[in-house]
Parts: structure tokens; C-alpha cells; sequence
């Protein structure tokens, strides 16, 4: 359950609808207790907050209303049972949950990040707001000071977003909001400040000089005051040009590279096999960088194809060395288009190097594939590095491998040897984006075998990389295996909502619903109607039975498939099992034992250090 007051006061079921509150008053009562942050609220005080002059029975009525707000807010919870949410405690009521929109705001906020990773968490933060805070309740003088309190911290997300973008040297995408900005709040003289310099370094010099003059003369006619030294000193140095203005940044000196590259190369193969690299530095970077070096890298394979030169084809596919983690695929089609281009070059090349960079992209695009061959490409590219003195060679080869270690349950002991070597290999070589991925292997392993300790290091690690060598997309997984370790559905949440600008739709489609169905499993808590995904064969006959049909489920588990090979394998086995035990379906029961069999030592799901089901064991 969510609960939103960046707007009217609402609240979300675990699907995301929409709750039925009933009338004002009830929701009058749930914002109060948001308000108290689960503090306790005596019933007398709601009185007196819900009516200036209260009526005879207004006791008995709010009695109604926190009754009726535990039916919307709990609708399967059985008579008499204790309530999760709203609880009496002494003389009145608390609210019993992180889950409100106001307290994730004012955590991203407060943040300290830098600028790359905190555009895309205050632009997530401030979308959620829907009009002003506690909207209804804009003149009951219990919702006015948080009010105030969120309308300042929005505020002053507006202006740190414009600070990171400023500091990102993207001056121009800062100016519109900024300049919405001061037009609503104009006594704010930060945001005349960064407005003025964002316009300044988008070349404006006399749009920067206007905005702080505009913002002298408002604040002298509406306030009575000059403005504070800062808009002054700034005024100063624009009108002298101050050099400390230019930002010096990566920004600039990417610009200015490039621009000298562009001048002194000329050659179309030159440019080809230039692009693949910028394209494996922008796939780390992830969201939009990952979803473009995607559509571009296929672009520049056919290419190279297209001037019939397979030695140019086979580097152009070669170079993309993006480590990989997740084993299924964000994009099938597009690796299958990868795969045939590489199976196409494959015969024409000799070096035994070139093979091997081709035969271990045929086994990281095949990621998933019950087809041998992805297998054995693997294995081959492997055999060969080992032969070469090129570690990067090998990091790539048993990135291959790793992604093929999922075509069976119970492998994850076979993982941990190729996340540890690794690991090694990469601190001797100074290979940190597959450092990175070792710790990743690692930790997945680690949990798989519940051994949490090791896990917790391996994140610490991979975080400590990441920070470093501004790799954003680490934070997924890392913050992923902490909402694992902290095992709430609000923790699932606030990890799944990294997802959404990260661009791995392979990783995001289904995910969180199938975190929160494997929690309510384990809890003994119906699995309800969501978008799983690519996962829905395997939990809908579990949400079948939940619905009390067990006859549809024994049907559904007729018609299942074998899940396909990855690092969810054992999780969707154990589904089979859950669903095929509670109808005593013998045939999928037999199949599921006979697929978990080999991982009877591990937990179900916890190899993807994202989720988990807990003991194979209790399933066998």
C-alpha cells in the first residue's frame, strides 16, 4: 500500500489502483495521521481537527470513519484480526508505514549524489507531484506547517536540479525550468542567481545581465530590499567576463576533442570502428546511454557489412566489450541480429583473437537461449583466451561463459569461481568495469548459497567502484540486494523505481510484482493480479489459486512450459512447485523436483541477488 499527499490525499493498492477512501472526513483522518509520521493522534484531537464546532456523536463518527478507511485500506484482512496499517494504540490512532510519497521526496532531497546520478533522482522526485501538498486541506490549520515544510523542500529541489545540470555543463536544459521557476517564486534569489549564469553560459550575456536586473527591481519594489551579495558579485563578473564562470568541464573538453577528431579523420572504416568504442564507454552510463548504444551499435555493424569488409565487420563487433550481468535479454530480436552478423564474419576469420571476441559475443547475445551453440561458443572463445596473452580477451571470454552457467539449476558455486577470477584478473589489469561485474557474479552467488556476509562485501565493492568510475547503473543491482536484505514490499519498491530510467527492459519488465509475489509467498499472503511479464506463466497459477480457482490453476500448470535458462531459473521452478503442491499436481511436481534437485543447498531466486523464495530445500 502507497499512500500520496504531493497533491490530493490518496492512497495506491499493491497494483497500483487506486484506494476508495470514502468521503473528506475519512480522508481528512488519513492525512492527519500522514501528518503525525506515526506518531499516535488521541481520537479527541481528531475531533477538534475535524470540526471547528463538533457535533454530538463526532467520537462515534471518527470510530466510523478509521473503521471504514481499514476495510478500503484492507479489504482481505479478516474479522477481528489486528490491522497492518491503521492500528489503535492507547487513546487513538497511528499510520503504520514508510510508503508515503511526501517522505520518499524528502529523502531523495536530502541525497548527497553527484550530478550525473542526482538530474535523474530529482527529476523522478519532483514528477510526483501531483498540485500542491494535502490539496484539500489547505486551510485546516493541522496540514499547514507541512505544507509550508514540503512546498520549501520542493523548492529546493528545483534549484539543486539546477545547480547538477549547471555542474553537468548542460546550462540550457536548466534555463526553462529555472526560468518557470523565478516567474512563480520570485523572492527567491538563489534561483535568480543560477539563472542567470545558466543563460550566461549558453552564450545569453544580455539575457543574464536583463534576469538580474529584472530581479533588482522586484526585489526592491515588492520587498524593499537589495539584493544579496551573491546576485551582485554575479552581475560583476558577467559584466567583466570572469574566466571562473566558464565551467570547466568534461563537457568542454569533449566538445573540443571531438570536434579535432572530426577534423582529422576522414575514413568511413576509421569512423566505424571509432563509434563502437564511444558506444561501449556510453552503454555504462546507462538509461538513455545504454538505449542508445543499443540502436546505434546495430547500425554500425551494418555498416560494416555494407562495404563487404568482413575483417572491418568482425572488429566493429568485436570492440562492444560491454560487460553484462543479467541473463536475459533486453532486446531478442536485436540479439538475434547481432548473432546472425557475427555467425556471417565468424568463417572468414583466421586470428584466433578475432574469433574468440566473436564467439563470446555469440554467447552474451544468445543470453537465455536453450540452444547448444551458445554454450559451446562459449566454452571455444574461453579455450582460446586462455591461449593469448590478453586479458581483456579473457575478461570478455568469461563474461561469456557466466552467461551461460544458467542452463541448469543449482550453478551458482560454478558462478562464484568466475566472479572471483574475475576479479583478480582485473585488479592485476586495471580492467575495472569487469572488477565491477566480478563483485556483481559474486554477490549473486554469495546469496544464492546465503552466505550474506560475503555478499555484503561484494556490493560494498562493486559500490566503491562504481562511485570512482561513475558506472550509475552498479546502483541497481547493489540497491536491489538491499531491499533483498531488508525483505519489505516498501524496500522492493523504492528498489524498483531505479529501474525505471535505466533503460534494461529485460531486467525491469515484471520484476518488482514478481519480488512482491515471491515476499507474499513466503508470508503466506495471496499473490495478486499484476503485470509480471516475462515471468506470468509461472505466477499465474499461484494468483489463480489466491483468486480461490483451484481448478484454473491445475489447468494453467498443464499448459506451463520449463522456464527459460538465467539467473530466475530455480525462482520459477519453485513457483511451479508452490502452485503444483497446493492442486497435488504429480506430473509438475515430479518435473520441478527433478529441475531443483542440483540446487538443494541454495535459496530459490537469491542467485539473482535481487529476489528470493527462500529454500530450495523447503520446495523439494
Amino acid at each position: 500500500m502507497d499512500f500520496g499527499v504531493l497533491g490530493p490525499v490518496v492512497a495506491w493498492d499493491d497494483a497500483g489502483r487506486l484506494v476508495g477512501l470514502k468521503g473528506p472526513r475519512h480522508r481528512a483522518v488519513l492525512a492527519r495521521l500522514i501528518v503525525a509520521r506515526g506518531r499516535v493522534v488521541p481520537a479527541s484531537l481528531l475531533v477538534d481537527d475535524l470540526w471547528v464546532d463538533p457535533p454530538e456523536g463526532a467520537l462515534s463518527a471518527v470510530r466510523t470513519f478509521v473503521a471504514a478507511l481499514r476495510r478500503a485500506l484492507e479489504p482481505e484482512r479478516a474479522p477481528r484480526s489486528p490491522a497492518r496499517f491503521l492500528v489503535t494504540e492507547g487513546p487513538g490512532y497511528a499510520l503504520r508505514t514508510d510508503a508515503v510519497d511526501a517522505w520518499r521526496f524528502e529523502r531523495a532531497v536530502g541525497t548527497a549524489l553527484p550530478p550525473g546520478e542526482l538530474v535523474p533522482l530529482l527529476s523522478e522526485a519532483l514528477a510526483w507531484w501531483r498540485g500542491p501538498a494535502y490539496a484539500e486541506f489547505a486551510d485546516e490549520g493541522w496540514a499547514q506547517g507541512e505544507r509550508s515544510r514540503l512546498t520549501e523542500l520542493r523548492l529546493r529541489a528545483v534549484e539543486r536540479l539546477g545547480e547538477a545540470r549547471l555542474a553537468l555543463g548542460h546550462a540550457a536544459e536548466a534555463v526553462p525550468e529555472l526560468d518557470a521557476h523565478v516567474t512563480e517564486h520570485p523572492w527567491r534569489e538563489d534561483a535568480w542567481r543560477l539563472l542567470a549564469l545558466a543563460l550566461y553560459r549558453t552564450g545569453r550575456q544580455g539575457d543574464a545581465l536583463a534576469v538580474l536586473r529584472r530581479a533588482r527591481a522586484m526585489l526592491v519594489r515588492q520587498l524593499g530590499v537589495d539584493p544579496g551579495p551573491a546576485l551582485g558579485r554575479l552581475e560583476t563578473d558577467i559584466l567583466n567576463q570572469a574566466a571562473h564562470l566558464e565551467p570547466v568541464s568534461a563537457g568542454h573538453v569533449w566538445a573540443e576533442a571531438a570536434a579535432a577528431y572530426d577534423r582529422a579523420v576522414g575514413g568511413t572504416r576509421a569512423r566505424l570502428e571509432s563509434t563502437v568504442g564511444l558506444l561501449r564507454n556510453l552503454a555504462v552510463t546507462g538509461g538513455g546511454g545504454l538505449e542508445a548504444a543499443r540502436r546505434h551499435r546495430l547500425a554500425a555493424i551494418a555498416a560494416a557489412e555494407e562495404l563487404g569488409d568482413a575483417d572491418l565487420t568482425a572488429r566493429v563487433i568485436g570492440a562492444y566489450d560491454v560487460p553484462a550481468i543479467w541473463t536475459r535479454s533486453d532486446d531478442e530480436s536485436h540479439a538475434a541480429a547481432i548473432v546472425a552478423a557475427a555467425e556471417r564474419v565468424l568463417p572468414t576469420q583466421e586470428h584466433p583473437g578475432v574469433r574468440a571476441w566473436l564467439l563470446a559475443t555469440i554467447a552474451l547475445e544468445s543470453r537465455g537461449s536453450l540452444d547448444p551453440r551458445a554454450r559451446e561458443a562459449a566454452l571455444e572463445a574461453e579455450s582460446i583466451a586462455r591461449g593469448l596473452d590478453d586479458p581483456a580477451l579473457l575478461a570478455f571470454a568469461l563474461n561469456g561463459v557466466f552467461m551461460q552457467t544458467c542452463y541448469r539449476a543449482g550453478l551458482a558455486a560454478d558462478r562464484s569461481v568466475i566472479g572471483a577470477e574475475l576479479v583478480e584478473l582485473s585488479q592485476r589489469h586495471g580492467l575495472f568495469t569487469y572488477e565491477v561485474l566480478g563483485h556483481l557474479i559474486c554477490l549473486q552467488s554469495s546469496c544464492a548459497m546465503a552466505d550474506h556476509v560475503a555478499a555484503d562485501h561484494h556490493a560494498e565493492a562493486a559500490d566503491e567502484l562504481a562511485a570512482r568510475h561513475e558506472l550509475p547503473l552498479v546502483a541497481v543491482f547493489t540497491r536491489w540486494y538491499a531491499a533483498l536484505r531488508e525483505d519489505t514490499p516498501e524496500a522492493y519498491r523504492q528498489a524498483g523505481a531505479l529501474l525505471d530510467n535505466a533503460s534494461m527492459p529485460g531486467l525491469q519488465s515484471g520484476l518488482l510484482p514478481l519480488a512482491l509475489a515471491c515476499y507474499a509467498i513466503r508470508h503466506d499472503e495471496p499473490v495478486v493480479e499484476a503485470d509480471y511479464g516475462p515471468h506470468a506463466p509461472w505466477v499465474h497459477p499461484l494468483v489463480l489459486l489466491s483468486q480461490n480457482h483451484p481448478v484454473e490453476a491445475a489447468e494453467a500448470l498443464d499448459r506451463l512450459p520449463d522456464p527459460a535458462p538465467g539467473l530466475l531459473l530455480e525462482a520459477h521452478w519453485a513457483l511451479v512447485a508452490a502452485a503444483a503442491k497446493t492442486v497435488n499436481h504429480r506430473q509438475q511436481l515430479a518435473r520441478a523436483r527433478a529441475a531443483l534437485a542440483p540446487a538443494a543447498t541454495e535459496e530459490a531466486g537469491a542467485g539473482s541477488g535481487l529476489l528470493t523464495l527462500g529454500p530450495v530445500a523447503t520446495y523439494l
